[in-house]
């Protein structure tokens, strides 16, 4: 599915578990929203959303991280920095690099949509080509549409996931909050403020990676105003605000918890990697 399923957080789960046992995984995107043709390295001193686009700053926090629109001078890049593993964010499709290991992601409520390809669809390709490809399907949340029959009859792996709310949830109960959202799925978000106890005053759902202009930023901030509420959005679009209104915009993070971690062991195992 082209956005929404929930990638980002798979790539940065990934990362992190890498890490813990050692290892020195770089993260590779395409960099989408931003104009760096690459291989760059993000810098999040010196590089904002409108260089290197926002996911690309949202894996940087984790652990190094390259943009490149022809990934394999990313990966090269890469490497030749240090990394013993590449894992490539939004790459299942990208042909270019040769893959050890090839991840399905996938929302379980929404699934594969209708199941046609872009513009008929929210596939990229077919589910069924896809999945004859892939080592494993990530599903996250309540398997609603039945991903896991599907993956299970074309042989594949399947790992269950979920988005657990950061810290800022506990401020959030019985507040009441002006949402907004420009991401693959905007009322993914605004259901989690709701579960979080949030009182939504309004929810404004902009277009996937949406590059937000000072007024409509200003006009929600106003709306909240005068509505006794904070402006709350979501950690990728936060990157994408003006630096000065960054600290009027409430930000809810989100961390993808693996309901039994240690099915990851056997998909690392078939690469050599003990984690």
């Amino acid at each position: 599915v082209a956005g929404g399923a929930g990638k980002t957080p798979v790539a940065i789960a990934l990362a992190r578990r890498l890490l813990a046992v050692g290892r020195r995984p770089h993260l590779l995107t395409r960099g989408y929203g931003g104009s760096e043709v690459g291989p760059r390295a993000v810098d999040l001193d010196r590089h904002d959303s409108m260089r290197v686009g926002d996911e690309a700053l949202l894996l940087a926090a984790v652990t190094p991280t390259w943009v490149a629109r022809w990934r394999p001078d990313g990966a090269v890049a890469a490497v030749q920095m240090g990394a013993d593993i590449i894992i490539m964010d939004d790459g299942f499709q990208n042909g270019s690099i040769a893959k050890d290991l090839s991840l399905v992601v996938v929302d379980g409520p929404y699934g594969f949509g209708n199941g046609r390809p872009i513009p008929a669809g929210p596939c990229r390709e077919p589910a069924a080509v896809g999945l004859a490809r892939a080592d494993a399907v990530v599903i996250i949340g309540e398997d609603r549409t039945d991903v896991a029959a599907q993956a299970a009859a074309a042989g594949v792996t399947v790992l269950h996931a979920g988005l657990r709310p950061g810290p800022e949830a506990a401020e959030l109960m019985g507040r009441k909050v002006v949402a907004f959202a420009g991401i693959g799925r905007p009322d993914k978000f605004f259901d989690t403020l709701r579960q979080c106890g949030a009182r939504l005053v309004t929810t404004n759902a902009f277009p996937d990676h949406h590059p937000y202009t000072r007024a409509e930023i200003e006009d929600l901030l106003a709306e909240a105003t005068a509505n006794e509420a904070v402006a709350i959005t979501t950690a990728k679009d936060h990157v994408r605000l003006a630096a000065d209104l960054r600290a009027r915009v409430q930000v809810l993070t989100v961390t993808l918890d693996w309901h039994d971690p240690d099915q990851l062991s056997p998909l690392f195992d078939r690469i050599g990697v003990s984690a």
